[in-house]
């Protein structure tokens, strides 16, 4: 029998949620990302639990065990239960009865099979009980062990049910997948016959997908592979895979964490506020389009908007121009992230105001950025 462990499974906020459940005749099962993670060896961020108790019932006893039950997502069948300051999704095992490729009419079941089959992935459809027996309704187990991406039962039926799940793949082949076995030929046949249906979906789900998609250790055999299969023009229209390769490489010299913004501004995209993103998302996203093709220094950039800045866009413009990295000296980097310009606009009055006094600061900045931040005070002031 399989087994997973961890502290998310042992954890006393999880198992008083499987208590809460099982000590009143219901089945209770840790589902989904939780198991599939624990199984690859991979970070639980999130404990989700499938259970056959119904929503309401949920509710009920949740109060009774002084745990705090929210209705997230009750006509769905959801319910956060709030456990040793934890929250924990509790969803009744569940059959789709109607979809239009983005939301879903459920009915409630007792069937763990039933749940199962309405799920995405058959490397998603895997439980656990609250001693880490899993149990694998699908015969999942095998391509999660492959970390072969596979749609459940009918790839095509599975992607109209919900048209953002063609980009859950390519998100989770990103993720989970090798690359070196490829795809599934199944998979790119449904969701290359199916693109339209994205058009059906809010941008902000695609802006959510998209930024999960490029946080990935390696999106560029996924992006790639969206490119061929006329995924990327359609929810990116105007971007390329072509520069994300180089990027990369990159990144790994300057040994850069994984940045999303970074790799989709490298790819072409700048509009933000289409894609739905935060209000800070579409600063950084737009701030990144205009460094790469700016013309300020590396220092220039660490001064004015800090050392990651400006390796991010050392590494895009080598990659988006297709020039070599240059050298990097981190130490001049850091100095000018801390530099300081010396001069405020009460030193220039009065002989100075309004947008002459504005143009003679930006001036003397420009100078004393060129000095390597070296002219102080009164030899600016003497440039007057």
């Amino acid at each position: 029998m399989t087994t997973v462990f961890g502290d998310w499974l042992t954890t006393p906020g999880t198992q008083a949620v499987f208590a809460m459940l099982e000590n009143a005749g219901h089945q209770a099962y840790a589902v989904g990302g939780c198991v599939r993670n624990a199984l690859l060896g991979e970070p639980v961020a999130d404990v989700d639990i499938s259970t056959s108790a119904r929503p309401e019932t949920v509710m009920e006893l949740a109060q009774t065990a002084g745990l705090k039950p929210v209705p997230t997502g009750l006509e769905h069948g959801t319910i956060t239960v709030v456990a040793g300051r934890q929250g924990y999704e509790v969803t009744t095992f569940r059959a789709d009865v109607e979809t239009d490729g983005r939301r879903a009419v459920v009915s409630f079941s007792d069937d763990i099979h039933a749940d199962a089959v309405r799920r995405d992935f058959t490397m998603n459809a895997l439980y656990a009980d609250k001693d880490g027996h899993v149990l694998d309704p699908l015969g999942g187990l095998p391509d999660l062990r492959a970390r072969r991406v596979r749609f459940i039962e009918d790839a095509d039926r599975r992607i109209r049910e919900d048209y953002l799940r063609s980009l859950r793949y390519f998100r989770f082949f990103a993720w989970y997948g090798d690359p070196a076995d490829g795809v599934d030929p199944d998979a790119m046949s449904a969701i290359a016959s199916n693109l339209d249906g994205l058009d059906l979906l809010s941008r902000e789900r695609v802006g959510q997908e998209l930024v999960k998609l490029f946080g990935a250790p390696d999106p560029y055999p996924a992006a790639c592979i969206m490119a061929r299969t006329g995924v990327l023009v359609k929810v990116l229209p105007g971007a390329t895979e072509v520069p994300l390769g180089p990027l990369l490489v990159h990144e790994q010299s300057l040994m850069l964490p994984p940045e999303p913004l970074r790799r989709l501004a490298v790819m072409g995209v700048s509009d933000g506020r289409s894609l739905r993103l935060s209000k800070p998302k579409q600063k950084r996203l737009a701030l990144y389009q205009d460094l790469i093709g700016g013309t300020q220094s590396p220092i220039e950039i660490a001064y004015r908007h800090g050392v990651d800045i400006a390796l991010d866009t050392l590494a895009a413009r080598a990659a988006s121009f297709e020039t070599p990295l240059p050298q990097i000296d981190r130490q001049a980097l850091e100095h000018a992230a801390h530099a300081r310009f010396p001069l405020r606009g009460k030193d220039l009055q009065p002989a100075y105001q309004g947008k002459a006094l504005g143009d003679a600061l930006k001036r003397l900045e420009r100078n004393w950025i060129d000095s390597g931040f070296t002219l102080d005070k009164a030899a600016l002031l003497a440039q007057l």
